[in-house]
């Protein structure tokens, strides 16, 4: 096929991609000794610049994923630590305790708080210090009827959820512990002073330690004499 230079232009006219997807071409490149004229582009320079560029915005894409794959990794191994933890308590008060003060350290949080909603004639097993009392129907106000955990970026909390921790909850995760039996609803809720978390986050491994705390409460509380 003989081709004229009208026609590799037309190519290039309507393949723009071609010269920066075959970046060795323009290494190939003949450039004429001098150049002339205020309108004169280095076409070589100007391409392998470009080019240079979108490898740099694909480095920078990878180390983003890098990255964000570390954080997810280490979230992941943090909430395994946890519910290693929470299966080691051999009391309902040894549950109150890792959840509470051991849980802000290995989730790393700034508060983590237990709450459950009372009645007039309270589950007494529930009747705790450290577990937050909460009005019926709190848990459906703050989840709705379907969901099981909701996330917070600008959490405001009257002391209801996390008691004297409500300081430290600038942003928070809330999920649903539905133990079952008579025991009444419960609330797991990861408190954080930074952006922690969010809308649009993941919420597997937060649904994950809700699920696994509730199976652990029912167990601990219905053996209790």
């Amino acid at each position: 096929i003989d081709l004229g230079e009208a026609d590799v232009i037309r190519y290039l006219l309507t393949h723009p991609e071609f010269l920066v997807d075959h970046i060795e071409v323009l290494r190939h490149m003949a450039p004429r000794e001098k150049w002339s004229g205020e309108g004169v582009i280095d076409l070589q320079s100007v391409l392998i610049d470009r080019s240079q560029e979108a490898i740099d915005d694909l480095r920078s894409a990878a180390q983003n994923v890098i990255e964000t794959s570390r954080s997810n990794m280490s979230v992941q191994s943090r909430s395994h630590a946890a519910i290693l933890s929470l299966i080691d308590a051999e009391s309902f008060e040894d549950i109150i305790r890792v959840v509470t003060q051991e849980w802000p350290h290995t989730l790393d949080v700034d508060v983590v708080s237990l709450g459950f909603e009372f009645s007039r004639a309270p589950f007494p097993a529930l009747v705790h210090g450290d577990i937050r009392q909460l009005p019926l129907g709190t848990i459906r106000q703050l989840l709705g009827p379907d969901l099981n955990v909701r996330l917070f970026g600008d959490m405001i909390d009257d002391g209801t959820i996390f008691g004297e921790g409500a300081g430290l909850a600038h942003t928070a995760a809330l999920a649903r512990i539905e133990a079952g039996f008579e025991i009444p609803p419960g609330l797991l809720s990861l408190g954080a002073r930074e952006d922690t978390f969010g809308p649009g986050q993941g919420t597997e491994l937060i649904s994950f330690l809700s699920a696994v705390l509730a199976i652990t409460v029912r167990k601990c509380l219905i053996r209790r004499p």
